[in-house]
């Protein structure tokens, strides 16, 4: 019998929320410290980095309201899916104005759909939200997130590695340690127990070890876009993740721009494609 009912979880879509934050230095400061730059004074009216978004408009959610994974507990605002996995598995971003220190941001967010699928571990559910940024009600930037709630782990049932382009332009290796992970989820309020609590990913969730976050992974492309072609802005980007990086393991990133479209990848120890992010240059 089917652990989802699909009719329940459609009634969320189109349910939305509005958040409003101050655009702050701090977190920005704190992310290129985070990534391995050096933590400059970032100035009222700096445009926000590409991603730097994902450190506002935060899940501040009380204690009480926790789920065991880290969570925020299902049905107030995401949807009541009864599958204990959770993963963002990618976001396709439109950077339409640039995001500046000092702004006061709005983000409006609705539920844009929620599919219901059968994959190679079993269920699975999609869940889309649609989040709008607005300064002084002008849309700098629209995005799509993909949420993927799957089965509780029952052996391997991480997907066959898709071969990797071989036309890098750069490349860069970086080995994820767990003071990397918790400080990425510390500037971005994550509080999913499969980035800092090794017993829980290893025991409740079958992980063998703690879990590279997905937006982690898209920022590391993000900066090695711009290390490599400093000034660079796009348009667009959009990642998507294919197979879960873990914590002590070697993952490689690479990349390249050609005539304006961008392409970077993120590789396992193996050598398998575990993330793509495509760009477009303004």
């Amino acid at each position: 019998m089917s652990e989802v009912d699909s009719d329940i979880l459609r009634a969320w879509v189109g349910k939305a929320e509005t958040r409003v934050d101050v655009i702050a230095p701090a977190p920005i400061s704190g992310l290129a410290a985070t990534l391995g730059g050096t933590p400059a004074v970032v100035d009222a009216g700096e445009a926000v980095p590409t991603g730097g978004h994902w450190l506002y408009f935060l899940d501040a959610i009380t204690a009480s309201e926790i789920d065991r994974d880290g969570h925020e507990q299902r049905g107030g605002f995401m949807p009541p899916v009864p599958l204990p996995r959770r993963m963002w598995a990618g976001s396709r971003v439109k950077c339409l104005a640039p995001l500046r220190v000092g702004d006061t941001a709005r983000r409006e967010t609705t539920i844009a759909g929620v599919q219901c699928k059968r994959g190679r571990s079993g269920e699975l559910v999609i869940v889309t939200l649609h989040h709008q940024v607005f300064t002084a009600d002008v849309l700098v930037l629209d995005e799509e997130q993909d949420l993927v709630y799957r089965p509780a782990a029952a052996g391997d049932t991480v997907p066959a590695a898709l071969a990797a382009p071989s036309d890098a332009q750069w490349t860069r290796q970086v080995i994820p340690d767990p003071v990397l992970l918790f400080r990425f989820s510390a500037l971005t309020f994550n509080s999913h127990r499969i980035h800092y609590d090794r017993d829980y990913a290893l025991t409740v969730e079958g992980y063998p070890s703690l879990v590279v976050q997905g937006p982690l992974t898209a920022t590391l492309l993000l900066d090695l876009l711009y290390r490599e072609r400093p000034g660079v802005q796009l348009a667009a980007f959009s990642f998507r993740a294919l197979r879960p990086l873990f914590e002590g393991v070697p993952l490689t990133l690479q990349g390249r721009l050609v005539q304006g479209d961008v392409y970077c990848w993120a590789l396992d120890e193996a050598g398998g494609l575990a993330m793509e992010l495509r760009g477009s240059v303004v």
